[in-house]
């Protein structure tokens, strides 16, 4: 694309809080400002952050809300924040949460009138029905949200089935399909650094491995992987289940595990920030275990098919969609008993497993660079559409202008003709009322 564009991006969360979506905004941004023009980004203050990137970071003021939310939450209305913004000569606000960060964006559009395309990445219903007890309440800051999203220009999906479900939550408006990318390179780690962590965590060659990465919450379908793996224990199987990431539920989860007399099988590695790291883990599992229906893109499963990797998911979830079963991964249903029974299908076979990897790696790969290019791409028909929008909702005005104009030229017009009429009549009542005098005298 020839023609350069300063693209604001917003999202409650950004480094140094690593999660799926504030790995979004990072490759947007950091291949933006590298290959296609200018980006800025707008997050929440976060204690002790420190923005070493090529492109403006705009922090606003924030509270602590990551127990209940996992980001902290900004106050949408700094004046001080859209006044920096506001001197990037932003073309196109791009943002991908629709709590505050939209709110800022329409903040930002109302004082330098430029389209927002809003992506759409989480089932943040889910998330709000954890925080907020009270049903109304629930009902209400759904309702909010979605009225957020209607708001936009442009709103973007990261799947069908993410739209499906924006859509089931009262969204009225259209989508657009724009998957996200990962930033791993197709291929496996170097042998050295897959090596340094078999040997880190003491994984033995002989030993099937399991691996799941993602936030620490029960809806991701932890249970069901622990409560797979307690059924193929008692079955006699050896297997090393790593997690990889933190959340709210950390706790609960691994005394869940203790009490599933699991602790020894399972490797808990809390959240690891290296992305060379988590490659190599990703290179060294047999099998990515990922049951969740939560998820609406599950870039973890393009990032383990990057590596080699197949994954076992839910048929029909949002993280299952291109994927064929028996070719990319094993697609069950969202029950232990399905997950136990794909995990011993996998020991007994990892060498097909590995080739469902490979299939994986080759097939459904999509990298960043072309999931931004993509984007980006778009951009200029969002703000033509936007222009356009703005320019016929000019001509409305003046054309309503000139026709209420018209109007009263139109009524000025019959008025003067009234006028005119009722003279005439008046001048030739006044005629015969002399003429009726004048016969009267005679």
């Amino acid at each position: 694309m020839d023609k350069k564009l300063n693209v604001c991006l917003l999202n409650d969360s950004f480094p140094p809080i690593i999660d799926g979506v504030a790995n979004v905004i990072k490759n947007y941004a950091d291949i933006i400002h590298r290959k296609y023009g200018n980006a800025v980004v707008a997050t929440p203050s976060f204690p002790d952050a420190v923005d070493n990137y090529p492109y403006p970071v705009v922090r606003y003021p924030s509270i602590n809300t990551t127990k209940a939310l996992g980001y902290r939450t900004g106050f949408p209305f700094w004046p001080g924040s859209i006044l920096e913004l506001m001197k990037n000569d932003v073309d196109i606000i791009h943002t991908h949460c629709p709590f505050v960060s939209t709110l800022i964006a329409r903040t930002l559009r109302s004082s330098i009138n430029v389209p927002i395309v809003l992506t759409f990445h989480s089932k943040f219903d889910i998330d709000i029905k954890k925080a907020v007890e009270l049903g109304f309440l629930q009902s209400a800051a759904i309702k909010f949200i979605v009225s957020n999203v209607e708001a936009c220009d442009e709103v973007w999906v990261v799947s069908e089935g993410a739209g499906e479900h924006l859509k089931g939550l009262g969204y009225t408006g259209s989508y657009t399909v724009m998957e996200n990318g990962v930033d791993f390179p197709r291929g496996r780690a170097p042998a050295e650094e897959i090596d340094a962590i078999s040997t880190a965590y003491s994984l033995d060659a002989n030993i099937p491995v399991f691996l799941f990465v993602g936030r620490m919450k029960w809806y991701k379908g932890v249970r069901i992987i622990l409560d797979a793996l307690f059924k193929i224990k008692a079955k006699g199987t050896r297997f090393k289940m790593i997690f990889i990431g933190d959340g709210a539920d950390y706790g609960d989860i691994t005394q869940y595990t203790n009490a599933l007399k699991l602790t020894d099988d399972c490797i808990f590695t809390g959240m690891i920030n290296d992305r060379q790291k988590l490659r190599a883990f990703f290179s060294r599992a047999d099998m990515f275990l990922f049951p969740s229906t939560f998820d609406t893109n599950g870039i973890v499963v393009r990032e383990a098919a990057a590596c080699g990797l197949a994954s076992v998911l839910i048929r029909g979830s949002c993280a299952a969609e291109g994927i064929t079963d028996g070719r990319h991964g094993i697609l069950i249903d969202e029950n232990a008993e399905a997950l136990a029974a794909a995990v011993l299908r996998i020991t007994a076979d990892l060498g097909n497993a590995k080739t469902m990897g490979q299939n994986a790696m080759k097939e459904i790969y999509f990298s960043w660079e072309d999931a931004v290019g993509k984007a980006f791409a778009r951009y200029p028909a969002v703000i033509e559409k936007y222009k356009s929008a703005q320019r016929e909702q000019g001509e409305f005005q003046a054309n309503k202008l000139f026709k209420l104009a018209t109007d009263i030229e139109t009524a000025m017009d019959k008025l003067k003709v009234h006028r005119s009429e009722h003279k005439a009549t008046r001048k030739h009542k006044q005629i015969r009322v002399k003429k009726a005098n004048k016969q009267s005298d005679n």
